[in-house]
């Protein structure tokens, strides 16, 4: 890991949850932090809290006859942060085992053809890719594997490799929840009691522990890819 006060590149942090309270807000802080400590320059980017509109408009429409569409000012404004960072970092809850939709429509808004896809060299080439998701259901649950499965070849497979990301993880944070849940065999929710005191703050710490590594491994992982 590269020691602090040395210049590693600028790390774009990208929060997509509505509270600043959240624990998905609190682990981006933490990441950020981590970040920084290996040298990185912080570009915080918090979707909600920027009123970042993720509904597609015409402005931001893919024109596929024309790679060199001027996008929208708003549009524009976050392709600049994305082509200034060297590392790319999303932390978000999992729904329905995607991405929210104010970080789908950033990417789809943002993401947009001609600027980090339709050219025989992406622009976006090179760059690094961390993908943080929370979720709910606990890590014994039939439904966690299918879970990361489907979470890494949508974000890696589908989304970064396509944009030219040299490096893409993704980083499942399980039982991101006070009470435990998950789906019995016949497809019941099981939800058990809230922890409290001294197993709660266990529990997220655990969770902080394993956030940490996500963020460390990755930057192993990318001093290699770079």
């Amino acid at each position: 890991m590269t020691q602090p006060g040395t210049a590693a590149g600028t790390a774009l942090v990208v929060v997509a949850h509505h509270r600043t309270d959240s624990l998905t807000a609190h682990t981006a802080r933490r990441a950020a932090a981590r970040l920084e400590a290996a040298g990185y320059h912080i570009d915080l980017l918090d979707l909600h809290a920027e009123g970042f509109d993720p509904r597609m408009n015409v402005a931001d429409q893919p024109d596929w006859g024309n790679r060199e569409k001027a996008y929208s000012e708003e549009t524009h404004a976050h392709m600049r942060r994305i082509l200034d960072a060297d590392v790319v970092v999303a932390v978000f809850p999992v729904y329905w085992q995607n991405v929210p939709a104010i970080l789908k429509g950033w990417i789809d808004r943002v993401w947009n053809y001609g600027f980090a896809y339709g050219r025989s060299k992406p622009r976006l080439a090179g760059k690094r890719m961390l993908w943080l998701g929370l979720a709910g259901a606990t890590a014994e649950d039939p439904v966690a594997e299918g879970m990361r499965s489907v979470l890494e070849n949508t974000l890696s497979e589908g989304i970064a490799y396509y944009c030219g990301f040299s490096l893409s993880t993704v980083g499942l944070l399980l039982d991101a929840e006070e009470r435990p849940q998950r789906i019995d065999a016949e497809g019941n929710l099981l939800v058990g009691d809230a922890i409290a005191g001294a197993e709660r703050e266990a529990h997220y710490a655990d969770l902080d522990r394993r956030a940490r590594e996500f963020v460390d491994e990755f930057l192993a992982a990318e001093l290699v890819a770079a």
